[in-house]
């Protein structure tokens, strides 16, 4: 989300009254219905150019039309205006838009001392040769608002401090990581805890008018009696028997069962036990800590997780601490939202969703049959939240006098090269071109912003 200093696309936004005029046959001059922008925040402004002007700059943009055209029948620069002006009429109209428009736009939307948001919408255009030029746009603009009393709105901070039983879940989850399932050397049976190895045969009923299903078939599985993704119906044959036993075991999958060929379906099993095993931790001590990671003992293994799980908490306690607190300003701080940014921010959401969706294996086939319009209205609240968090940052940015440093951008640019493996100096150009550093700039001081406002919070009792 970006607000620009000015409206600098203006004459693109004329080509649709272009093409429907080269369509219909209409005059240059109509009302085109654009999407609704925020009413409570949009502005519109008139552009008027006189006809001796707009004349002069027909001729000229014609003139050059006439000096590089090449047309059969007629020698290079030699081209009679009304030829030039017939075959390259859309061009030079458009050039002739260009010429005149954006800077007097520009001008215009800057007297209204409002900064502009996103791009015009020409809702007038008149442009005719030896006419005067005309324009009316609505576009929207970043409206006034105070944040007195920021300092004053407070959220529960609750402490970062890591507890013992976090450490302690932690270090037993490392020992999960590295545990190993052992045979169980003495005769007994099978108990909750245990790990059956077993092999199984399962004829899968299929339902009326449905072909028979192939046998379900296994060797040496393992199955953790008791486990929290064990059905009931293994957990019930297994437990109590011993290796060499043969079950029958019906098992009856959900309808919402991980793999789509069982769920929903029953199937008659044929199980035998092979063995009995156990699942073995290993011991927390110096060897240990030296296979995890190369420590040198348990006691910088332990100093290690301390870090970690201490750096985890905190940025996970600022991170739902500011969003509570950005839900405090925006109920203090009330005013209208551009729908421009709101837009904006919702193909940003949606962009990142897509990414993500692409990264867990869905193909552009299934993509393309998504129902983006229900998606873009699932995004709204949050987008327009986030919207209008960034735009109380910025006010109380400039209040703090909160300032990003070239050195802080270039950090960010030279990460983002190592990441995109594009030379720093070529990314640096490119995102200076299309305003990407000032992106990063806007990105960085609202974090800083946000971070400075978090620390500032009281730790909850």
């Amino acid at each position: 989300m970006s607000t620009p200093e000015v409206l600098d696309n203006t004459a693109e936004q004329t080509e649709a009254h272009e093409a429907h005029h080269d369509h219909e046959g209409h005059e240059h001059h109509y009302h085109h219905h654009a999407p609704a922008l925020n009413p409570e925040c949009s502005r519109e402004v008139l552009v008027d150019v006189p006809a001796a002007e707009v004349t002069k700059t027909y001729k000229s943009i014609t003139a050059n039309y006439r000096k590089y055209a090449r047309i059969p029948g007629f020698r290079p620069g030699k081209v009679p205006d009304s030829v030039i002006s017939k075959r390259f009429a859309a061009e030079i109209r458009k050039d002739v838009i260009d010429s005149l428009l954006p800077e007097r736009f520009n001008k215009a939307v800057m007297e209204l001392g409002v900064t502009p948001v996103g791009q015009p919408q020409v809702t007038e255009l008149t442009i005719e040769d030896g006419q005067p030029l005309h324009v009316k746009a609505l576009f929207e603009y970043v409206p006034e608002f105070n944040v007195d009393g920021y300092n004053e709105v407070k959220v529960e901070k609750p402490s970062d401090a890591i507890t013992e039983e976090e450490y302690t879940n932690e270090l037993n989850q490392l020992r999960e990581s590295r545990a190993t399932i052992e045979p169980v050397d003495e005769e007994r049976l099978l108990k909750d805890g245990d790990w059956a190895q077993i092999s199984y045969n399962g004829d899968v009923q299929a339902a009326e008018g449905e072909e028979a299903a192939p046998p379900v078939t296994g060797e040496d599985a393992l199955v953790e009696i008791g486990g929290k993704t064990t059905l009931p119906a293994f957990n019930e044959a297994l437990r109590g028997s011993k290796p060499g036993q043969e079950l029958k075991v019906e098992v009856v999958y959900p309808a919402d069962y991980q793999e789509p060929k069982l769920a929903g379906k029953t199937v008659a099993y044929t199980v035998t036990v092979k063995a009995i095993k156990k699942r073995i931790l290993p011991v927390l001590d110096d060897e240990f800590a030296k296979e995890i990671g190369n420590f040198e003992n348990l006691a910088s293994l332990e100093e290690r997780v301390r870090e970690y799980l201490t750096g985890r908490k905190r940025a996970a306690i600022e991170d739902e601490t500011r969003n509570r607190l950005f839900e405090a300003l925006s109920a203090k701080f009330t005013f209208p939202v551009p729908e421009s940014l709101v837009q904006q921010q919702i193909d940003t959401r949606l962009e990142r969703g897509l990414r993500a969706l692409a990264q867990q294996g869905m193909t552009e086939e299934q993509m393309k049959r998504l129902d983006f319009n229900r998606l873009r209205a699932a995004q709204r609240d949050g987008a327009t939240a986030e919207v209008k968090g960034a735009l109380i940052l910025d006010k109380i940015a400039a209040r703090e006098n909160v300032t990003v440093s070239d050195e802080e951008i270039d950090r960010e640019v030279q990460m983002a090269a190592l990441q995109s493996r594009e030379p720093f100096e070529e990314l640096h150009k490119r995102l200076t071109e299309d305003g990407g550093l000032n992106r990063i700039r806007e990105s960085l001081q609202r974090e800083k912003t946000a971070h400075l406002l978090y620390e500032r919070l009281p730790v909850s009792a």
